[in-house]
């Protein structure tokens, strides 16, 4: 995946105007398609990366064409480079890197982006997922490690803009998770 500077996503609340948006989008700037497909509830998920104003650009397009079909979307303006392969679910961990686990679940797949940011940006933390709808009910989920104080200092960043917006379902910080927990990781 190449280096991008910023995030955008949107989500929408019907598959025909999803994929009409998705197509206005890809046309209207210079951007990489990261994630475009159905989730849970009958939705259509768009989320691209590039330079700042390549995707101000494209969620702006994708917004006016399918107005009345938007749920949600954001733009992260240089965003943190750990959400790229964590969201591209190519994060391997190595046992030493496991310390305590942190977990964020958000109302949109859009909006757990927002806090993944957040939480990179807050502490040293290693972001290593980051799922968005699919199988999760339209919801997002977020996880990390770390030290103690930096996941919770993570999971408290990470937080604050999800519920700025009212879509924080939870957050969990387990200081000694069973290495289980990371097993699909490793």
């Amino acid at each position: 995946m190449s280096a991008h500077r910023s995030i955008g996503a949107a989500e929408f609340s019907c598959i025909g105007l999803g994929i009409e948006a998705q197509d206005e989008m890809l046309k209207s700037a210079s951007v990489e398609l990261l994630i475009a497909r159905t989730i849970c509830s009958g939705k259509y998920l768009v989320v691209v990366g590039g330079s700042v104003s390549d995707v101000q650009a494209a969620i702006r397009a994708g917004l006016n064409k399918a107005d009345e079909a938007v749920i949600d979307h954001m733009v992260i303006a240089n965003a943190h480079e750990s959400i790229f392969p964590a969201l591209g679910q190519s994060v391997v961990l190595r046992p030493e890197e496991i310390g305590a686990l942190g977990v964020i679940e958000t109302f949109s797949g859009t909006s757990v982006l927002a806090a993944a940011d957040a939480a990179a940006k807050a502490a040293n933390v290693t972001i290593f997922r980051i799922h968005v709808a699919m199988a999760l009910g339209g919801k997002g989920l977020l996880m990390m490690t770390g030290g103690v104080a930096d996941v919770r200092a993570g999971v408290e960043a990470g937080i604050k803009p999800v519920r700025d917006r009212g879509l924080l379902v939870s957050r969990v910080v387990i200081p000694r998770p069973r290495p289980e927990l990371f097993q699909e990781y490793l």
